[in-house]
């Protein structure tokens, strides 16, 4: 009885799988090929340069889109300055985390304790010794910038403000704000109480990013406690519509500082002015940088992530073509002259083979422009690709003696 097919005889049998249907590639999409010439206008000639950042009162600044970190223009960004209030960024940024980690409640009731109390600067006239809802030392610290409300907050989170300090400076070399240094969690001025603009920059972006569902403590204009009224310092958020936060900081030794975010038509940028001579003048400073970018720049979403870019055969596999896509949505700003002119295509690897994870590299997604390569993306599948069964992990192994 015969009961092993000869290997010729199963090669045989299998050559036309092997030799006449093997999987085609998917044709990358593209640009597509240029045709005859056709009669029109002559083409333009190339986009006017972009002008020079405006000169504006500050000893130091960044302008950045929200979505790419893209930096507009600057002026000693990683210089070192003093923060002044510009610290309660991290110790909102700080707060924000324990709330939504639960290890904290808007309504927990904080006593406020003497060093809180005596604390020096603005204040939101907290009282000796009487709690505090966390909110309400929230909105004391964000609109009215008070040193009392910060440091009973640190005081909360760490026991003291010291022991608080030590995770602002862990927090921001996990953001890296290389940088930067935090002595307290007020700003008031210190030897070693130190950051850049180019670090307030990433940390307002960490903050509207990680944390927007408190993000709306920054454009409160104005808030009661105790009976006394309390007005937001940023006056941007009364002179602009679409600007919406972050934080005012003043010393005499720092000057007139301002983190400012504003979102027009889908674009958010963010400046940080530093060092300016008045409370006009960081608002005057921080408004002709956010005119400028708005009006030169532009951000463009390239791809979604997570949504199917191409489709691509998988040896051994389940099933097979699968979808892959990039993980993140793909944001690039460019000159506005530049902005229409974004084209993408996919490349994507000649051989994969199952089984698959959703990290596996599948090929890259190039973005370019007709002056050149902007940036490419890995792309990945969108689902895990599991194993095919015994007959076509057997047929592909055979066919890929031949590919």
């Amino acid at each position: 009885m015969l009961r092993v097919l000869p290997s010729f005889l199963l090669l045989s049998a299998l050559a036309p799988l092997c030799f006449g249907a093997q999987t085609p590639r998917p044709a990358a999409p593209g640009p597509a090929a240029p045709g005859p010439a056709a009669p029109g206008p002559a083409a333009p000639g190339p986009a006017a340069p972009i002008p020079t950042a405006p000169t504006v009162d500050a000893k130091s600044y960044i302008l950045v889109d929200y979505r790419t970190d893209k930096v507009l223009a600057a002026l000693e960004p990683t210089g070192r300055m003093e923060p002044a209030s510009l610290t309660k960024l991290m110790t909102a940024y700080i707060v924000f985390q324990k709330l939504a980690a639960g290890e904290l409640k808007l309504q927990d009731p904080v006593v406020v304790s003497e060093h809180a109390w005596r604390s020096e600067g603005s204040r939101t006239f907290i009282e000796l010794g009487k709690p505090v809802p966390v909110e309400f030392l929230i909105l004391g610290m964000i609109v009215q910038s008070g040193n009392d409300a910060t440091i009973a907050l640190a005081e909360r989170i760490a026991g003291t403000e010291e022991t608080f300090a030590q995770l602002m400076n862990s927090t921001a070399q996990r953001l890296g704000m290389t940088g930067t240094h935090f002595e307290n969690s007020s700003g008031l001025p210190s030897p070693n109480h130190y950051t850049t603009a180019r670090d307030m920059s990433l940390l307002a972006i960490a903050m509207i990013r990680d944390f927007p569902q408190f993000y709306k403590y920054y454009s409160v204009r104005e808030f009661e406690y105790n009976g006394i009224k309390q007005q937001n310092r940023n006056g941007l958020l009364e002179k602009d519509p679409t600007v919406d936060g972050l934080k005012t900081g003043h010393t005499d030794s720092a000057g007139y500082c301002l983190v400012t975010s504003s979102l027009r038509d889908g674009m958010r940028l963010i400046s940080v002015v530093l060092g300016s001579s008045s409370m006009k003048a960081r608002e005057n400073a921080s408004a002709s940088l956010l005119n400028y970018g708005f009006s030169f720049y532009d951000t463009k979403l390239v791809a979604k992530g997570g949504t199917k870019l191409a489709s691509t055969p998988v040896w051994k596999a389940e099933v097979s073509p699968v979808d892959v896509g990039i993980k993140d949505d793909l944001y690039i700003t460019l000159p506005r002259s530049q902005s229409g002119d974004i084209k993408t295509a996919v490349d994507l690897r000649a051989r994969l083979i199952a089984p698959l994870g959703r990290d596996a590299d599948a090929g890259q997604l190039r973005v370019f422009t007709g002056a050149g390569p902007l940036t490419t993306e890995p792309l990945h599948p969108l689902a895990a690709v599991a194993e095919g069964g015994w007959w076509r992990r057997l047929i592909d192994t055979i066919k890929l003696w031949f590919a």
